[in-house]
């Protein structure tokens, strides 16, 4: 009988800790999986931020590069996407419009050394290279709570419980257009 009772409460003692495992399992994947969309909700913050900042640059730049009204256009639609975006993954398209649309903006300003030294331009300036950093920051968090995630869903024992609730990896990581990987040509 000491025996059995002895047996008995070992299977107790293994159930409470499968359980417990699997509760802290559990709890650690729901946080990780809400980790995403608080890092989420910190990217489109900052990049709303951005869109936020450039009507100010736009409007400062028209007053000097009136017949520059193709890339002004560029960085207007840029910012409608942005806006009539719905879906993260079409917010990651529209922020990378934004980003090439901004770099030609840029690239026009060179041909205007009076707005070069206009200190308007120059303060929206640097808030849009602060900007930039924060968005830069940004991502790198949410592409790290992504892989966080990602490996919790996909290791054991987090696998199964994952699997149970219905808990699948993150598809999107933010990442760089192709464009973007080749080196700006810098011409003085």
């Amino acid at each position: 009988m000491k025996a059995f009772l002895i047996a008995i409460g070992v299977i107790v003692v293994i159930g409470l800790l499968v359980v417990g495992s699997g509760v802290s399992a559990y709890n650690g994947i729901v946080t990780k999986h809400e980790a995403i969309a608080a890092k989420w909700a910190q990217v489109d913050s900052v990049l709303q931020r951005r869109n936020d900042l450039i009507p100010n640059l736009v409007s400062t730049v028209k007053g000097y590069a009136a017949h520059e009204k193709t890339v002004l256009e560029d960085v207007t639609n840029a910012r409608s996407q942005w806006a009539k975006a719905g879906s993260v993954d079409d917010k990651v398209k529209a922020a990378g419009a934004m980003d090439s649309a901004i770099s030609r903006l840029l690239l026009v300003v060179e041909n205007y050394p009076d707005l070069k030294a206009d200190q308007t331009f120059l303060k929206l300036q640097d808030e849009l290279a602060g900007t930039e950093n924060r968005i830069a920051v940004e991502r790198m968090r949410y592409n790290e709570a992504v892989r966080d995630y990602n490996v919790t869903v996909r290791v054991f024992p987090g696998n199964i419980i994952a699997g149970i609730f219905g808990y699948r990896p993150a598809t999107e990581y933010f990442k760089a257009e192709e464009k973007a990987k080749t080196v700006p040509k810098v011409e003085f």
